[in-house]
């Protein structure tokens, strides 16, 4: 966008339209992030299901997933922007809100939208992923708003951040009915380690605002040091939960070999996190926390391509 806000580019479309024209504008995502997240959301429905031949009913199960946990990760996001506009002021303040760019009440409206679409959705799939969905929601509600603020635990809030994404290994397998639980958990675990290793980083950056509002991070728990310590050990762990894909055999080399390219090449900037002089560690951390995402992102991405290039082998389409 040139000198327009947001909310002056949302004005000029339909009603039905401004959540679809201020997702497109909010945070100038790539790309290549938009469409990482729907290879995701399908990969975990994928994933439960395994190798099997997909018929119909499961195939409308994983694109009722996919809606149901797209339109979840943007009403959770806006959420959050919402809950979090006072620290984004002193941490973001290029974001819509503490911008000016849009009201908060056109992105309450926009928040409620992206809220029910994620409940019919969800309901479509079977009525225990409405429940799921439901019960996160209520948590992280009360978490980002909260809990966050007030529970005197150190990094609470870098604790327990994750499981808002958790919930996507968990709705795939109850939407497809998956049989292989240890493979989901340990999917859960890979996650839970992938998303904080960033958003640890991530906290390096922030620290400022997360002081000023009592946040609890491992950064102003503990300090920015240790901090980058505990970012580049989770990234480790996450890598080796990888290989244990393959070893199970659930994926082939065809994750292996670039999610160790990638995992080596995150391993190797997060040291460079930790190497860090104290002034230059602050701006590097932000840099990290996206580097660490596009990790987590493309480890779903391979994740897809290995399980999709089989089924199109076991359906005789190559």
């Amino acid at each position: 966008m040139t000198n327009k806000t947001i909310e002056d580019a949302i004005g000029k479309h339909t009603q039905l339209a401004n959540p679809f024209i201020f997702v497109s504008h909010w945070r100038s995502l790539p790309a290549y992030e938009l469409v990482s997240y729907v290879l995701m959301f399908a990969s975990a429905p994928m994933f439960a299901y395994g190798i099997n031949q997909y018929d119909s009913s499961v195939v409308i199960q994983i694109l009722f997933s996919v809606v149901a946990l797209y339109a979840g990760f943007f009403a959770a996001l806006i959420w959050n922007d919402i809950s979090d506009a006072d620290i984004d002021s002193i941490a973001h303040p290029d974001r819509p809100i503490p911008s000016g760019k849009i009201s908060i009440k056109k992105i309450f409206t926009i928040a409620l939208f992206f809220s029910a679409l994620t409940f019919i959705f969800s309901y479509l799939v079977n009525f225990w992923c409405l429940i799921l969905v439901g019960g996160t929601a209520l948590f992280v509600t009360f978490h980002n708003k909260y809990l966050k603020r007030l529970v005197p635990l150190p990094a609470y809030s870098e604790i327990f951040t994750p499981i808002q994404w958790i919930i996507i290994p968990v709705f795939g397998f109850i939407a497809v009915n998956g049989s292989n639980i240890f493979n989901m958990v340990l999917l859960m675990v890979f996650i839970y380690f992938a998303d904080n290793a960033h958003d640890v980083s991530e906290g390096i950056h922030d620290l400022e605002g997360d002081q000023k509002h009592t946040v609890r991070t491992y950064a102003n728990s503990f300090g920015i040091k240790t901090a980058s310590y505990v970012s580049f050990s989770m990234f480790f762990i996450s890598g080796i939960i990888g290989f244990f894909f393959v070893y199970r055999g659930v994926l082939t080399v065809l994750f292996l070999i670039p999610f160790s390219i990638m995992w080596l090449y995150t391993l190797y900037n997060s040291f460079k996190l930790i190497k860090s002089s104290p002034n230059d560690i602050q701006e590097y951390s932000e840099q990290m926390g996206r580097k660490g995402f596009n990790y987590f992102l493309f480890a779903f991405d391979m994740i897809f391509v290995d399980i999709f290039i089989h089924l199109l082998i076991i359906h005789n389409y190559i």
